[in-house]
């Protein structure tokens, strides 16, 4: 039985009463325990009552399980876009088919300019992203792209389309070590509100995907739910339960969590049930503190005010002068971009802003590292 359906079987509406019903003993409760974190912890974690009187002390647990488990480094990743084409329609995206603009696909060659670039900039963790176009941006366009990126990157992510079990244990050959799939959201009806052509109004395939990975042997496995597009509270406790899930079946899989918090997007988008800072500082410190050992990233949509005071709070991954668009660091300004990036400082600014905080940028993956060495 797969976690889509064990989930299906829940009204994950009634997350949200779970939250709201944890009170300052189960607040208490949830920080003392250390490991073995259920869900109702987490609801706990991400109540109000944590919000309003724990928070000092969650932030304080979660620098604190983080420095243990990860030390003072800091993954340096960037995303490289293929390709704005999709063949699905996402009310919340820039790339969404139903979005008249001009659309691109990277030649082989710029592609090898994209990572020159890129190498000059110090990264080798590269995250390749592309829109959902299974004819010209699927497994025949990877199989040639993937030779031509591996030999720039020291750690190999995408977040494309989800394919077969079979399509990510060929991938991996070709040298790719880690896939983030974002659910978008955990209400079904939700999601087929926002998801209205294409290949990702399949609940069942996109939620599934983390397991086709784990089956393939996919070192890491990125998750997360798109902040603003539900009630956060019930996705991330439909979120918890899947990384229980992950963990039970799938304990080889390193995992990590995203909080892509959704910002005003082409066709006129705009989030219906945004996140405050204050509550998204709060998840931050929760993740750390449910699960110890997951990997948490933050990304450019955030500003740099915001992402210079949250990372010493438990992140381990950040992206730094990302681009959103195809071509964007060899031919900058050419193609739409799917976000717009609030921290647009260079690599040298996030790194000397890291420093000041006392910690330690790392242009390749730093757990991969110390994972092989013991």
């Amino acid at each position: 039985m797969s976690f889509f359906d064990e989930i299906s079987k829940l009204d994950v509406d009634k997350f949200a009463q779970l939250v709201e019903s944890r009170t300052d003993k189960d607040v208490e409760r949830a920080l003392a325990k250390g490991s073995a974190l259920n869900l109702d912890d987490f609801a706990a974690l991400i109540s109000e009552s944590a919000r309003k009187h724990y928070l000092k002390d969650m932030v304080m647990a979660s620098m604190q399980l983080t420095r243990k488990r990860f030390g003072r480094t800091i993954n340096m990743y960037i995303p490289l876009y293929l390709t704005n084409l999709c063949t699905n329609k996402c009310a919340y995206c820039g790339f969404s088919a139903g979005n008249k603009f001009a659309r691109t696909v990277l030649t082989l060659d710029e592609i090898e300019q994209e990572c020159q670039a890129i190498a000059k900039l110090g990264f080798q963790n590269i995250l390749l992203v592309t829109g959902e176009n299974s004819r010209r941006g699927g497994m025949e366009y990877f199989r040639q792209v993937l030779p031509v990126v591996k030999p720039y990157a020291a750690y190999l992510q995408m977040e494309v389309q989800p394919l077969d079990t079979q399509d990510y244990a060929e991938l991996r050959t070709l040298g790719l070590d880690s896939v983030s799939v974002y659910q978008e959201t955990y209400h079904q009806p939700t999601y087929k509100a926002v998801h209205l052509a294409g290949k990702k109004m399949d609940m069942r395939y996109r939620m599934e995907t983390p397991e086709r990975l784990g089956e393939a042997g996919i070192d890491k496995v990125g998750m997360g739910a798109l902040l603003g597009l539900y009630d956060w509270r019930v996705d991330c406790c439909a979120l918890a339960l899947h990384i229980l899930y992950m963990r039970e079946h799938y304990w080889k899989t390193r995992l990590s969590v995203s909080f892509p918090r959704l910002r005003p997007a082409a066709g006129g988008y705009e989030p219906h049930m945004p996140v405050s800072d204050s509550q998204l500082v709060q998840l931050i410190a929760a993740w750390r503190i449910f699960d110890n050992e997951l990997d948490l990233t933050i990304s450019t949509r955030e500003s740099q005010q915001f992402r210079d005071m949250i990372t010493p709070y438990g992140i381990t991954a950040i992206s730094a002068q990302s681009s959103t668009e195809p071509g964007g660091y060899a031919n900058k300004g050419q193609h739409l971009e799917q976000w717009h990036v609030n921290d647009d400082r260079t690599v040298e600014e996030v790194v000397k802003a890291m420093e000041i905080n006392g910690l330690k940028a790392v242009f390749h993956d730093a757990s991969t590292t110390y994972l092989k060495a013991i």
